[in-house]
């Protein structure tokens, strides 16, 4: 065999094939790498820190896999191309999937697989550009040009899918099934170069086989994978699940057991239908009591309607505004019947208006003036969501409180988390509230904590309530603005948006109570 097996005279077709090759490859390869640091995140929580590990490693390993590929022999270099093809296609096609059941139903070190299979797809994928560069030198392109070509469609191909995964590929298809796409892709890459150059390549009949069993493998994958995502679900929730679906911003998880109807976000319980009458009544109801003016109200995040649900047993309240990013999810709380009736069709009613938005954005464009504000956000787990928390956000809503309305913050667990709790209560007070501190037992969630501001000195929490209240008393709201030692004030610094303290101090809290 010769050392040069490409001879110069070979069609072009031939070039354009391998280029448009790398655009696809490098688009396969950062999606595996997208979809396994929002596997990750889901998974695992803290979004940066999982994302940024995941984007070290895997730029690491396609180091290690460039330089693995100079001890591929000249004469071998095509042959070796298509076989790591193939085994891209399959380790990454069924690498969401694979991570999903193995964290759900297997007692494995879900960390160690999770970063080497990150790793070792990444070698892979750091041989394919290579490889593919070697392939078109060999057939005498100038280098150049060369150079120039691949690394354009490179770049290229990861700008698409950066664009794609995000808005279309994620929300629509999910990341199970979208591990399988971009598998199968890897798969005709090796195939269509398979075909197009079968007269260099050995044991054609059987790569051409494996590839077609594997193309046909992850196919199946594909139609089914929601099914394996739902029962890997099933093992982590260990409930029916009644609806799941991946929006752009969330995953979202609704089970059932018996009576028990439970939300989930990204794999964290947002209430249970048992007991959420707690949370929402005292969210809502020792701020409200003490506002007998109040015509308007304004819920930031809450897009269950659970919380407006309580706002509309008080008849003065002529306006509710419900401000939540995820259309998804305010769509479903008002669509679904079952869920609907957990909220007594709240979002639905004439008096309340729903936006879809960014909470700050929607807080910096408007003017509009409120009676009560309730910040019912998920909990500060990464710096995307600890913004919501810091000293800027609150001064805004300041602007949007009228002199005698109050602000009540959802303010996470002073027992699990008293550095998380203590630091959203003293960003209120660095962003120029007075605040009210006060806690209430959840059953789902032991111990939770909030946070009443008001612009002057002087709440006293309300000694009767004038609404229905299956939780709340005289006795218990007394109760609740007391905290014993253990659960006392902790020196903690304020939230600013340059140092998220409060992320560090949630991530701190809930290490300790996972050892």
């Amino acid at each position: 065999m010769s050392d040069a097996p490409f001879p110069a005279s070979a069609p072009r077709l031939s070039d354009r094939l391998l280029i448009l090759s790398v655009f696809v490859v490098a688009s396969c390869g950062l999606a595996y790498e997208l979809i396994a640091g929002a596997l990750s995140s889901y998974l695992l929580g803290d979004s940066v820190l999982q994302f940024s590990s995941i984007i070290g490693c895997y730029l690491f390993a396609m180091g290690v896999g460039s330089h693995l590929s100079k001890y591929v022999d000249d004469r071998d270099v095509l042959a070796r191309f298509i076989d790591i093809e193939l085994l891209v296609g399959l380790l990454g096609g069924v690498s969401a999937t694979l991570l999903f059941l193995l964290f759900a139903w297997l007692s494995v070190p879900f960390r160690t697989v999770l970063y080497a299979l990150v790793f070792l797809i990444g070698v892979l994928v750091g041989m394919e550009i290579p490889l593919v560069m070697r392939v078109l030198h060999a057939r005498q392109a100038p280098f150049s040009e060369l150079v120039s070509r691949v690394l354009t469609f490179d770049y290229l191909g990861a700008l698409a899918v950066s664009l794609l995964f995000p808005l279309v590929l994620a929300p629509q298809l999910g990341l199970s099934r979208t591990a399988f796409l971009f598998g199968m892709t890897n798969v005709a890459v090796a195939l269509w170069t398979l075909w197009h150059f079968r007269l260099q390549v050995p044991d054609l009949r059987g790569r051409l086989l494996r590839g077609l069993v594997l193309l046909c493998l992850l196919a199946g994958g594909l139609a089914y994978a929601e099914r394996l995502t739902r029962w890997a679900e099933q093992g982590l929730f260990g409930d029916e699940i009644l609806y799941a679906t991946t929006t752009p911003y969330q995953r979202i998880v609704v089970t059932r057991w018996k009576d028990d109807t439970r939300l989930h976000i990204n794999g964290n319980l947002q209430f249970s239908s048992r007991d959420e009458h707690r949370y929402h009544e005292a969210l809502v109801h020792p701020a409200l009591q003490r506002l007998p003016h109040a015509r308007s109200v304004l819920v930031l995040g809450g897009g269950d309607g659970l919380a407006v649900r309580e706002i509309l047993k008080h008849p003065q309240v002529e306006q509710v505004v419900l401000v939540d990013l995820d259309p998804e999810m305010t769509g479903l709380f008002s669509r679904n019947t079952e869920l609907a009736a957990l909220n007594g069709g709240a979002l639905t009613d004439s008096r309340v208006t729903v936006i879809n938005a960014d909470a700050g954005q929607w807080l910096e464009a408007g003017s509009e003036v409120f009676d009560l504000i309730i910040a019912d956000f998920p909990d500060p787990s990464s710096f995307g969501l600890g913004k919501l928390y810091s000293v800027p956000l609150y001064r805004l809503m300041g602007r949007h409180l009228s002199e005698r309305g109050m602000l009540v913050v959802q303010s996470t667990s002073p027992w699990f988390a008293p550095l998380s709790f203590w630091c959203i209560d003293a960003t209120l007070r660095e962003a120029g509230f007075h605040t009210h501190p006060y806690h209430a037992h959840v059953p789902s969630f032991g111990e939770w904590g909030f946070n009443l501001a008001t612009r002057h000195p002087g709440y006293a929490p309300p000694e009767h309530y004038s609404v229905p209240t299956r939780y709340l008393d005289r006795e218990t709201t007394r109760l609740m603005f007391q905290f014993p030692p253990d659960m006392g004030r902790r020196e903690v610094e304020p939230n600013h948006l340059n140092s998220q303290r409060l992320v560090h101090y949630f991530q701190q809290d809930w290490n300790r109570v996972v050892r």
